[in-house]
């Protein structure tokens, strides 16, 4: 046979394994809004960056006819490409292939890219389509599974892992995105849960919806399983594509420095976005966007715990992560959720050599039956444990009000930030004046003729002795009471004195976080 015969041979199975199911498959995968796999790739990567590997792959099954069946790719297509220039490995299940089901040879594919993207140390996109895994094939399904569920745990904090659901994602394949660092769904197309509606109706007999129990606004709202919230699948992959911008390849880089931009300071003015009543709520992100390049901010866990709030942004041109307690939800306390929410982005910023930048303004913990039973103790431990472990440089602003644990956990000197600045504003206390004139002067306020009128002064006085940043100052846990206008340029000059941080731990195999 020639070489041009070998040629043409060599096309005609390429485009034999490019048609995935077929055209009925395709067809109906279409009129459910969703793209197929290969243009999802084709969608995310940068033009004519895909380089497809394994497309020649077949399934493993012997039983029940499988030894009959072609399965293209064997339900899922493997390459790698660059998003805006940087390198990438990803994969992307076929539903209409078999259903996008996990048998043997499918997640064989999937677990040599990974093992590529671990070599190589370069970020990993799983996009998930599937049915589960593949019956017929019995326990060589639940095998590959547990392989790629080892190699999301050995990446963890080495390279960058990316699950985008766009389709179901139901059993035990749910667990791969969960251990992944980011989680992107799409409305009304993104499903995941553990058990479906109808074990849950056989077993339990309650019944729901696919989308009640598992859809996208399900995790990205109540769960927290989902990291970021999507309208289009088009949409779902600009957040990728921004993302990416803000993360370096793996945790042996720093994240790609960009131009520095100054914040748009006509409409993020931070002292007039500042209320001067201790007692106004505020939004947060305006004053993130007041201090970060551009006033750009690209939040994480928007709809998810909004009483705390992180994301990506920039000083200086440099990739920065940001923590911030919200006074407009729970005027900021730290929860169950927010704290997990919190020590989470901790974990993935140090890991990935990404400075923090903590803004400070809470009254604590909350309290409340329901938060201690669902174990607030162990939960609000995750934030402490999070912050001391980080390595990366830690700067830390207190807006206003720093109360009791919740001033410690909140990257406090205590648990060794690098910088600590305070605005004239903060109040640094055990707690509250209302709360510790009540009980400091408890005995006086009853003996008091006029009880109202003697809390209000000795709140007062407790106010101007204790609840400002200068006892704090003068003991040297704030080491600069700054005005809001120099917040950001102490920011950055920080940043660049912490360029060369170099922070020890002791030598151990790991640490035993509050799980």
């Amino acid at each position: 046979m020639s070489l041009r015969a070998k040629t043409n041979e060599l096309k005609r199975r390429m485009s034999e394994a490019f048609e995935g199911g077929g055209e009925k498959a395709t067809e109906k995968q279409k009129a459910s809004g969703k793209l197929t796999a290969r243009e999802r790739i084709l969608a995310l990567l940068d033009p004519d960056t895909f380089h497809e590997y394994d497309l020649f792959v077949k399934h493993a099954g012997q039983d029940f006819d499988m030894d009959k069946k072609y399965l293209p790719g064997d339900g899922v297509i493997t390459g790698t490409g660059t998003i805006t220039g940087w390198p990438v490995c990803i994969y992307a299940q076929d539903f209409t292939v078999a259903g996008g089901s996990l048998g043997y040879m499918h997640a064989k594919k999937i677990c040599k890219i990974m093992d590529h993207a671990m070599k190589m140390k370069v970020p990993l996109i799983g996009i998930n389509d599937s049915g589960g895994a593949r019956i017929q094939e019995g326990v060589n399904s639940l095998a590959g599974y547990g392989e790629i569920f080892f190699r999301n745990t050995i990446a963890s904090g080495v390279i960058p892992q990316i699950s985008v659901i766009l389709g179901p994602c139901a059993g035990g394949a749910v667990y791969s995105p969960a251990l992944t660092d980011f989680v992107f769904v799409v409305d009304k197309i993104s499903k995941m849960f553990i058990t479906g509606p109808e074990v849950i109706k056989t077993v339990l007999g309650e019944e729901i919806s696919m989308e009640e129990l598992g859809g996208a606004k399900v995790h990205a709202e109540i769960t927290g399983n989902a990291h970021f919230f999507a309208e289009s699948e088009l949409d779902c992959f600009d957040q990728i594509k921004e993302l990416v911008s803000y993360i370096p390849w793996s945790n042996e880089k720093k994240a790609e420095p960009f131009a520095a931009k100054a914040p748009k300071t006509r409409q993020y003015k931070i002292d007039s976005i500042f209320p001067t009543d201790p007692l106004q709520s505020y939004d947060v992100r305006d004053i993130i966007r007041a201090i970060s390049d551009d006033s750009a901010f690209f939040e994480v866990h928007m709809n998810w715990a909004r009483n705390i709030v992180i994301g990506f942004g920039r000083l200086d041109g440099q990739s920065i992560g940001f923590v911030a307690n919200q006074p407009m939800v729970l005027a900021g306390v730290l929860d169950v959720d927010s704290s997990d929410k919190a020590a989470r982005f901790i974990r993935f910023c140090d890991a990935f050599n990404i400075p923090l930048v903590t803004l400070v303004d809470l009254p604590g913990y909350l309290p409340g039956i329901d938060q201690e039973h669902a174990g607030v103790i162990r939960h609000g431990a995750k934030i402490l444990y999070a912050y001391s472990e980080a390595t990366v440089p830690k700067m830390t602003v207190i807006l206003r009000k720093a109360y009791g644990g919740g001033y410690i956990a909140m990257c406090s000197n205590h648990l060794r930030a690098d910088f600590v600045f305070a605005w004239p504003t903060a109040e640094i206390a055990v707690m509250g004046p209302e709360g510790a004139a009540n009980i400091i002067f408890r005995n006086e306020i009853n003996a008091s003729d006029n009880p109202d009128q003697t809390r209000k002064r000795l709140i007062e006085e407790y106010r101007q002795k204790f609840a400002n940043p200068y006892v704090a100052a003068a003991y040297g846990y704030v080491d600069a009471v700054i005005s809001p206008s120099e917040t950001r340029d102490l920011l950055i000059h920080s940043l660049r004195l912490a360029e060369n941080k170099e922070d020890s731990r002791p030598k151990k195999k790991h640490g035993i976080p509050p799980f």
